[in-house]
């Protein structure tokens, strides 16, 4: 007797496994950027924390993948569903969410290894169950004798898409309108669903009949041999390079191009995007156009690393991710074009994850404290061009001349490099049509020739050796990495300008020589944001004058150390930062000598400023600065009600904060000023363009709070201050809400003022 199920058990199998297998997607990836918002206000909002979390995330994706694979070569279908039932039971007990207690302050160093243990204590348990019930309910699937079971990989199509909308819709949806705890309970309450879902799967399973499961196992059996131990490798480096590209590129736009944090999400939602295109039964987006585009994104990001990130800042970050999308989809393409048939399948996701940790490890943990600079991208860059198919060459006659016309061709464009000559400014001048040509030419032998991909490699190489050997950088460039970011030193052609620089975001300056070229001597004068004239350095006067006396001052990020040079003899001035190596760069006189000249025996505060500063003692500051803002990305924690309450209470009696909230992507005065007002403080803003830019001297916004009017002097009868209300439509930022994507649609609305 031949066993049919029915067409209505067939549709039940299919809307529960697909919904089961979507929740759970849904589930997996909402809690990342959940839990990781949880865990920044802890290290200061560094992008880092998010390349440590896809590490942490990637590696329990591979341990929830072997889990499942060592599960289902039990004989027998009981086990596996009764096993994983009551590890989700076990993990929903571990529910709502928090950060474990002992783990609330981070070390002085060791942030990575740090966040990868808080993140296994708190989170571990239900993301390692979660992770687990992909290749789980598709290998049950099969079992079940559903007619589809013998191709159960468009049931990953759905998994992908559960975890696409539930990236986007976290900044969109759940960010704006909930809170964290809000978040966290409607999280609970989806993984209760679960639970519910996974065991009507378990149910179906059980209740079909064994030799119906069996029927499309015996299919592969007769015609799946084994897949080959390089076929594993194959695919552990397909998975690998666009894991590891995913973080660099996300690197790259977080620190070369605009730190906006939601960008973060960006990159990750295109990566899960190809996962649901490419395990399409008919792809939207045929593989062959594909591995033809391949080439031409290779170069293209070979060009816009050539041109730099300052053109045209929309349609940089637009090629970058564009370009990142067609190699991952012709890398993941492949792995889709290649897969085992569906006995092999628990596997087979094994070497997909492991592929992909082992990216995720060297683009967000080695690459960080290998290098200086974001090397990684580049280097997965190249490494793009070897997960092109093998195949035969188009005029192999001529091909083979092809190596010794590419070792002349890198000699005479890389020794230029090493002098300082006529033939040298040229290629400094032309280095964008030079660079461009030679990406371009990898691509012109991927479609003409249909080259051998180490032809392609090494081209691109060399494309990416000259990029390194003439870089854009006008003058002098020296670079400085740490978990909190890339900082670039940048000193001016003619050496009159030493500039701290994060991505395209300048932090700091200082004048070494004057317009005739003689060195400047004396007391270095402060400028870039911290100019006399500019908004700081306007409410410093007003307070020094309201009190007349000397100040005591609390500045909360020291940047180059300009603010030091801001003080006068007599006067307390204290520095809260987040970051050594930003201190060590502003020490060292070779880069800037502020610190040096006005406060040479300066030792700051070092860790995040919600947990040091809050150790400070009650009513002592008669001034506290937050400067604290790295390139374009800011510590949410920083400008919430309750970090403007530990500001208030930290106050001497007529003191006064002042924010600096200069930002190209966020508009932040409405964001102080509303929570100052939820702390009962009036607030003036500040925003004025000095036309100075030529002499380092910027326009800045700055936003000064205190009690009352009396406090901030004859700042409040100043032209150049508005006292401003808050704005009762717009809901005030606390530890457990803030909206970023209304920052970023008021700076759109109302542009830069």
């Amino acid at each position: 007797m031949t066993f049919e199920p029915s067409a209505s058990r067939n549709r039940l199998v299919l809307v529960v496994y697909t919904a089961a297998i979507f929740v759970s997607a849904l589930l997996l990836f909402s809690v990342q950027p959940l839990f990781t918002k949880m865990v920044l206000p802890r290290l200061g909002g560094s992008p880092a924390v998010w390349s440590v979390a896809m590490v942490f995330f990637q590696s329990l994706l591979l341990a929830g993948y072997a889990y499942a694979h060592l599960l289902m070569k039990l004989n027998s279908r009981v086990v596996p569903v009764v096993v994983h039932l009551v590890l989700l039971v076990v993990a929903l007990l571990t529910l709502p969410l928090s950060i474990k207690s002992g783990w609330g302050e981070p070390p002085t160093s060791g942030y990575a290894v740090w966040l990868l243990g808080l993140f296994a204590v708190s989170i571990g348990l239900p993301f390692f169950a979660l992770a687990a019930n992909n290749p789980l309910l598709q290998a049950w699937f099969v079992r079940t004798g559903h007619p589809n079971g013998p191709d159960p990989y468009f049931l990953y199509a759905s998994s992908n898409i559960g975890s696409f909308l539930a990236l986007l819709s976290y900044p969109v949806l759940l960010e704006p309108m909930f809170t964290l705890r809000t978040q966290n309970l409607i999280w609970t309450g989806g993984y209760g669903l679960l639970i519910v879902l996974i065991a009507g799967c378990g149910v179906l399973l059980l209740r079909s009949p064994a030799y119906a499961a069996a029927l499309n196992m015996q299919v592969d059996d007769v015609d799946a041999p084994a897949p080959s131990w390089p076929r594993w490798a194959r695919w552990i480096f397909l998975a690998a390079v666009p894991s590891g590209l995913l973080i660099a590129v996300t690197a790259h736009i977080s620190t070369d191009v605009a730190a906006a944090p939601l960008l973060w999400v960006l990159p990750l939602s295109l990566y899960l995007l190809t996962w649901v295109l490419v395990f399409q039964s008919r792809p939207l987006l045929p593989h062959k156009w594909m591995l033809l585009a391949q080439p031409l994104a290779i170069a293209g990001v070979v060009v816009l690393l050539a041109v730099g990130g300052e053109q045209n800042l929309l349609l940089t970050l637009g090629g970058h991710q564009l370009c990142f999308f067609i190699i991952a989809m012709a890398c993941h393409g492949e792995l889709a074009r290649t897969r085992p048939a569906a006995k092999y399948l628990t596997g087979f996701y094994v070497a997909l994850s492991f592929g992909g940790m082992v990216g995720g490890l060297f683009a967000g943990l080695i690459a960080p404290f290998t290098f200086s600079w974001i090397a990684e991208y580049p280097i997965l860059l190249a490494l793009a061009a070897l997960c092109r198919p093998g195949g035969a060459e188009r005029l192999p006659r001529w091909s083979g001349w092809y190596w010794p016309f590419l070792a002349v061709l890198a000699v005479a464009l890389i020794a230029p490099s090493y002098s300082a000559g006529d033939v040298f400014n040229w290629f400094v001048d032309h280095r964008v049509w030079v660079i461009s040509a030679v990406g371009v030419l990898s691509a012109l032998l991927a479609l003409t020739l249909d080259a051998d991909r180490w032809k392609i490699f090494a081209t691109v190489v060399v494309a990416l050796v000259v990029l390194r050997a003439y870089p854009s950088d006008d003058g002098r460039v020296e670079t400085v990495r740490s978990f909190f970011g890339v900082h670039k030193i940048v000193v001016t052609p003619n050496g009159q300008y030493h500039v701290l620089m994060h991505g395209t975001t300048i932090h700091g300056a200082e004048k070494f020589k004057n317009d005739d070229g003689t060195p400047v001597t004396g007391r270095p004068e402060p400028i870039s944001y911290y100019h006399k004239d500019g908004g700081i350095g306007r409410a410093i006067t007003a307070m020094r004058e309201r009190k007349g006396a000397p100040l005591k001052v609390a500045v909360i990020g020291l940047g180059s150390g300009t603010l030091t040079c801001a003080s006068q003899p007599g006067e307390d001035w204290r520095f809260f930062e987040i970051d050594q190596s930003m201190v060590d760069t502003a020490r060292d006189p070779k880069y800037f000598t502020y610190i040096q000249n006005c406060e040479p025996n300066l030792k700051p505060v070092i860790g995040d400023a919600r947990l040091t500063f809050a150790k400070e003692p009650d009513g002592v500051y008669d001034l506290i600065i937050v400067d604290a803002y790295s390139s374009d990305a800011i510590p949410i924690h920083l400008a919430t009600e309750e970090a403007m309450a530990i500001y208030k209470q930290k106050l001497a009696p007529q003191g006064a904060v002042v924010m600096h909230v200069s930002n190209r992507h966020l508009e932040l005065a409405s964001v102080v000023v509303g929570i100052a007002d939820a702390n009962d403080m009036k607030s003036w803003v500040y925003s004025e363009d000095s036309g100075r830019d030529n002499e380092y001297i910027f326009s800045t916004s700055v936003v000064v709070s205190a009690r009352e009017e009396a406090d901030v002097g004859k700042l409040a009868s100043s032209d150049v201050w508005t006292e401003t209300d808050a704005d009762e439509k717009q809901r005030v930022w606390t530890d457990d809400y803030s909206n970023v994507l209304g920052a970023v649609y008021r700076r759109l609305r109302d542009g830069e003022q």
